[in-house]
């Protein structure tokens, strides 16, 4: 499930004694107001928390330590009201292991030019302390994102909220761990990759599981669990029996209900919030998991197909960045080339993510054609409309590379009646042919995650924050 306990962000205000104690009373009560407003907004996902004033180094440093052991602090945001030695910052600041953003604001939205004077300078100079806070960072390749404007504006609270989710998303990194069932697909390049590096650079750990291990928890699944689960399906999903008659449906949809039991119950019991399938490995297993995948997916796992382990975890983690919505694992399959409707069509064997949906699923059987096992189930729809981008991770030998693009989600005005599977449809950006061949030339994998909910500015975010390479394609 997509569980990631209370987190909560700090907000550390730097100033320094010289100013005395009234002037720092009122950058206290400044702060204060600030704190109040940003919580009250509704826009933080995030509760702000006030800390002490950052008035000397040891102050400072025991503030960052303290945000380093505290797992419910996700994050930093400083403000510097008055001029803040930078000195005092550097140790603090090199100890800081979690994600720093550096608030470039005013408490007053203008200079009040009849009154101004030089006690009002000293107590409102951010743009000096901006200045000499933001040098030390820079000279200490903090890689903390600066957002600027004046705080009470609407598109400087969402900059922020959007970090927050980047920052939440880089602490659940080093918790996900991803189960593979089975092995990589045989002799597919971008699947593979190296999972020690993975797991020093993302704190990814992944670990490899024989079919029967998950077997075994399959035929542990109860058949009172089997039919609570499915009459939950009857609820939420249409059925379509096509031409299958209604008994050998329901036995069809039945074993991905006991699939999804048995998968998540493994996954829980392990701790993983992510895995991979693959339909060349399925010995002991009726079907390849479809149905149970997608529900899965749409619980907030992490998934991705052919033991492609870079792209469940990569998954599991824009999950997490966007609250699990309209977020899910991808596959580019087929080019639409007519003049001025260029495009791709997005989907794969079974496991498309029920988050991207426009319309109610429905359940349907059909055989797969590959994998020689039993027709599975799966939940067919078309993909939702809307701006986003799309991810994908490669392994370069020597680094990871990280691609993203920016794409438009259109839904399809076309039926596709014999089409067994979800489909997601988009326009890629800057256009077709540049957008293609730029993703083809830096590497860029079939497998992807792609979201409605997230920004180019937020992937790059994350990739500055673990130091990887990445190409964005805007």
């Amino acid at each position: 499930m997509l569980t990631i306990g209370k987190k909560e962000f700090w907000f550390v205000v730097g100033s320094q004694h010289l100013y005395g104690e009234k002037t720092l009373a009122e950058v206290k009560a400044n702060a204060q107001k600030i704190t109040d407003a940003l919580n009250e907004s509704d826009i933080l996902p995030y509760p702000l928390i006030l800390k002490d004033l950052a008035v000397n180094a040891d102050q400072i440093t025991n503030t960052m330590k303290e945000v380093n052991y505290r797992d419910e602090v996700a994050g930093v945001i400083t403000w510097m009201h008055t001029f803040s030695p930078a000195k005092m910052w550097i140790r603090g600041t090199k100890l800081l292991q979690k994600p720093l953003l550096h608030l470039a604001t005013q408490f007053n939205e203008s200079i009040p030019w009849q009154t101004i004077d030089m006690d009002f300078m000293n107590l409102n100079q951010a743009a000096h302390g901006d200045r000499e806070y933001g040098f030390i960072n820079a000279r200490l390749n903090k890689q903390n994102k600066v957002v600027v404007g004046y705080w009470e504006r609407p598109e400087v609270k969402q900059q922020i909220a959007e970090w927050m989710d980047v920052a939440v998303a880089f602490n659940e990194s080093f918790n996900i761990k991803v189960a593979r069932f089975g092995d990589n697909m045989r002799h597919v390049a971008v699947t593979e990759g190296d999972k020690i590096e993975a797991q020093i650079q993302f704190g990814w750990t992944v670990d490899y599981f024989g079919i029967g291990d998950l077997v075994q928890y399959i035929n542990d699944v109860k058949e009172e669990e089997i039919d609570g689960l499915f009459e939950e399906y009857e609820k939420l999903y249409e059925f379509d029996y096509g031409t299958y008659s209604r008994d050998a449906w329901e036995a069809s949809v039945k074993v991905q209900a006991s699939y999804e039991i048995a998968i998540k119950r493994f996954l829980d019991d392990g701790g993983y919030s992510a895995f991979t399938s693959n339909f060349e490995d399925l010995y002991g297993m009726k079907q390849l998991p479809g149905l149970a995948v997608q529900r899965l997916m749409a619980q907030g796992y992490g998934f991705a197909g052919e033991g492609d382990w870079k792209t469940a975890a990569l998954d599991r983690l824009l999950k997490v960045m966007s609250h699990n919505q309209s977020t899910g694992f991808m596959e580019d399959y087929t080019y639409e080339l007519a003049e001025g409707q260029e495009s791709i069509l997005q989907s794969h064997m079974l496991e498309v993510d029920p988050t991207l949906a426009s319309n109610k699923p429905k359940i349907i059987v059909s055989p797969l054609g590959i994998g020689d096992r039993e027709d599975p189930a799966r939940l067919v729809f078309d993909g939702k409309t809307g701006e986003g981008v799309v991810v994908s991770m490669a392994d370069f030998g020597t680094h990871f590379k990280l691609l993203i693009n920016e794409v438009a989600a259109f839904e399809p005005t076309t039926q596709a009646p014999n089409l067994p599977v979800a489909r997601v449809l988009w326009e890629v950006k800057p256009n077709f042919q540049d957008g293609v061949k730029s993703w083809i030339e830096n590497g860029g994998g079939h497998h992807t995650v792609v979201s409605l909910n997230l920004t180019t500015d937020q992937i790059i975010t994350y990739a500055k924050l673990v130091g990887l390479q990445y190409v964005a394609i805007t």
